[in-house]
This record gives structure tokens, C-alpha cells and sequence, in this order.
């Protein structure tokens, strides 16, 4: 636009003063136009239940995911930890700064060690289940009593060279150091996967590689069994296209449409929304939007909300919505009343630094500088996701409250939903 306005002349053709008032009206239009298409919508505030929430986490996901579910656990039922360690585990050794923790200790603790490998050199789960209830004590996490009725799913890839078994087992240890009986946790370590999410899609990459996009096909629908770990039995994945009755009945070509037929018709909204509301400093490392997947029967039910992590380098920012579509959780959120909330880091080289858009396990929002507060409540991206919890529940929780002369409460809609009892899964494989 602004080249073409000079390509007639307009240099040339009026006042200087006019000139410049066209200049600055069209660089405003311009600057107006942008705004207006990068500004997001709202999260919506929707009647979902405060009292059965969940979260999992894939690599940086899943210490994200751990140390949440500890901090916060008077509103969650369980927890997915996929090539992940305990809660706090940058705290493993006192001598060391959280960082050297996360670098070392918490994903191979043995990388730089040549053929010595004692087990002390591992996070210790006992030792960071005190931690917990010290921190407990000094009002910075929920009670740890919350968490001995919920439902743990653990992974741990045979092939994981990245956060390895050894360290993942601490995560095992923990819970348990903590009281969580065995029945409640499922820990899965006998799958040859790499470090990756793992899934049963034969369009993703092979389930012994560690590559981008970090999504694997191991014949295992991990979505489906970790939620079904944590809620208990779950409705099957939605029908299949309409497409696929066509090339039934010969309607279409079976080679131009056969990928389209097997893939599920989802029936919900997914919603990118915008997550910079919820960020009380500049110094997060959170991605600006962030996205939500509500089923449409949300839009009339009470359902239960699962907050999906990604790993590092997994980002809206760097693989577009490749996680949030490829993972499996909105197949399996359609018909079983679950609204996915999908948070987003991005990376940052400085202030704060998380140069490959990590969640943060080891202090980098606080400038790697004492008091660390990232395994605690207080801590700025746990606050940030919390608040978005808080929104998907504040209709179910503006009804919990007494009417007052000035406020009359909403009525809550019966939700319908199964007693949320644990299916037992197999003990090792999937």
C-alpha cells in the first residue's frame, strides 16, 4: 500500500503537511490492522468441576507437571510424568546450583562419569518427600495428604538417553516415600521408546528415535491410558468420518480419501486463546497465546479439565499446533467431558534464559538467583496455569458460593459422569 501511494507521486503532488497526515493516517491503519489480527481471544470461562483436575507433562512438561501437582494438589486427582523427575528434583544436591541439578542429576546423571555410575549420584525420592512436607510446613505447597488418593501414570523410555530411566524411577520413589499406595501408581518402563511422547499412529516417527517433533509411534495410545489411569474407564474415541461410509458405498476414490476416512471427526472447538492475561511479570518465558480444546458437550455438561505440557522445543512456536493435534488428547477429551488446556513456553535468550523454550525446574524465571521458588505455589509459571484452571472452573465455583443480596448463584448442570475408580492397567506393558 504505502509503496504503491509512492509510486503515483505523492512526493510530488501535494503539500508537505498533507503528505505527512496521509503518511501518518496510513502507517496507523497499518499498525491497527496488525494489532487487531495478533490480539487473541479470551479463555472462556466455562462450569468445569474444581475438583477434578489433572495434569501431565512430556521431558520439561513432566517436572512441570510433578512439581504442579504437588504444589497444588487440594484441586488435583492425579498426574502423568512422561521422561520426567520428581517434584523439586534441581534440589537434589545442596552443593550444586538448581541448574548444574537439572543439567546433571535430573536428566544423566552418569553422561560425563565413563564407566562409574553409583546410585547416589540419582535423585534420591525419599530424601525430596521430606523436602516436601518441609516445604508443606512452611506454607509454600499444599498438604501432601491431598495426594494419597490420587492417581499417578510414570514413563520411562528403554532408549531415553535424554532423561533416563534411573531418574524417572526417583519420580516412582517419591510418590511412594510420600504414602501414594502401588495400585495408584502406574509405571511403565519396558517400552523401547526414545525421548518422546509416544502414540499409536504409524505417521509418526519410530519408537526408538529421539527426534523432532518428539511424537512416536509405539503402538500404545498414551493419551488414552494415561487419562484412563487417572479417571478410571473411558467412552471409545469418537466415529469415523463420513467420508468413510462414502468409500463403502464407492462414492469416492479409497486412494485420495483413505487417510481422511481414518481419521476421527472431533466434534469440539479448539480455541487459541490469549495467555499473556495471566502472566503477572515479563519474565515467564510464556508464549503470548496459548490453546484450549472444549468438547461441545461442555458447552451444557460439567466436565473435568487435563492441562497438557509440552516438552522443550515443542512449542506453539517452533512445531506449530504438531503436539496439541498429533498427541491424542482431543480424540479422547471428545466424548469423555474433558476440556484440554494446552499452556505454552517459548524459548528466550535472555531475561529469562531457556534458550530451547523448557518449562522452568530449575529457577531460570528467577534469573537462576536465590530464593528459588519454581516447585512452589508461588512460583510465576505455576501461578500462570493455575489462574487458567481458575477460569475454566469459575462458573462451577461462583455456583459453590452463598447468594447474597446482590448476586443470585448459577445453577450447576449434572455432568453424568462415571465414578472416577482407576481401571487397573497391566503392570509393565501397555
Amino acid at each position: 500500500m504505502l509503496k504503491n501511494f509512492l509510486l503515483v507521486g505523492g512526493f510530488n503532488s501535494m503539500p508537505l503537511s498533507r503528505l505527512i497526515i496521509r503518511l501518518m493516517t496510513l502507517i496507523l491503519l497499518m499498525l491497527t490492522a496488525h494489532t487487531a489480527s495478533a490480539i487473541q481471544p479470551r479463555l472462556p470461562e466455562m462450569n468445569a468441576l474444581p475438583d477434578q483436575t489433572s495434569i501431565s507433562g512430556l521431558s520439561s512438561g513432566a517436572f512441570m507437571a510433578s512439581q504442579f501437582h504437588v504444589a497444588y494438589s487440594e484441586d488435583m486427582v492425579g498426574a502423568a510424568i512422561i521422561a520426567g523427575g520428581p517434584w523439586n528434583c534441581a534440589s537434589t544436591f545442596s552443593w550444586l546450583s538448581p541448574l548444574n541439578n537439572a543439567l546433571t542429576s535430573c536428566m544423566d546423571p552418569c553422561k560425563y562419569t565413563w564407566f562409574i555410575c553409583p546410585a547416589w549420584f540419582f535423585p534420591n525420592g525419599s530424601d525430596l518427600a521430606v523436602q516436601a512436607k518441609d516445604a508443606v510446613a512452611a506454607g509454600e505447597i499444599d498438604d501432601v495428604s491431598n495426594l494419597l488418593d490420587d492417581k499417578v501414570y510414570i514413563f520411562s523410555g528403554r532408549n531415553d538417553d535424554t532423561v533416563v530411566t534411573g531418574v524417572v524411577d526417583a519420580t516412582q520413589a517419591f510418590y511412594r516415600a510420600l504414602g501414594l499406595p502401588d495400585e495408584h501408581i502406574f509405571y511403565n518402563k519396558g517400552i523401547d521408546a526414545g525421548h518422546a511422547f509416544i502414540t499409536n499412529d504409524a505417521s509418526d516417527a519410530p519408537c526408538d528415535v529421539t527426534q523432532s517433533p518428539y511424537i512416536n509411534n509405539c503402538n500404545i495410545a498414551q493419551a488414552r491410558r494415561l487419562l484412563t489411569h487417572i479417571y478410571g474407564e473411558l467412552n471409545e474415541a469418537p466415529a469415523l468420518s463420513p467420508i468413510a461410509e462414502k468409500i463403502a458405498e464407492h462414492a469416492v476414490e479409497p486412494e485420495a480419501e483413505a487417510a481422511q476416512a481414518a481419521e476421527p471427526v472431533l466434534q469440539g472447538e479448539l480455541i487459541r486463546f490469549n495467555q499473556k492475561e495471566f502472566l503477572e511479570t515479563d519474565n515467564t518465558s510464556m508464549d503470548d497465546d496459548a490453546y484450549v480444546y472444549i468438547p461441545q458437550s461442555c458447552e451444557t455438561q460439567q466436565c473435568r479439565v487435563h492441562v497438557s505440557l509440552h516438552g522443550c522445543r515443542q512449542g506453539i512456536s517452533v512445531i506449530g499446533t504438531t503436539y496439541i493435534d498429533e498427541t491424542g488428547y482431543n480424540e479422547v477429551a471428545d466424548n469423555n467431558n474433558l476440556i484440554i488446556l494446552y499452556p505454552q513456553v517459548k524459548k528466550s535468550s535472555v531475561n529469562p534464559v531457556n534458550p530451547r523454550g523448557c518449562w522452568d525446574f530449575w529457577g531460570y524465571t528467577s534469573a537462576n538467583l536465590p530464593p528459588f521458588k519454581y516447585a512452589q505455589k508461588d512460583a510465576p509459571q505455576m501461578k500462570a496455569i493455575k489462574k487458567m484452571i481458575d477460569r475454566l472452573t469459575s462458573s462451577a465455583q461462583s455456583a459453590d458460593k452463598p447468594a447474597t443480596s446482590e448476586s443470585v448463584p448459577s445453577e450447576s448442570v449434572s455432568s453424568g459422569l462415571a465414578p472416577s475408580e482407576s481401571t487397573q492397567l497391566p503392570a509393565v506393558t501397555e
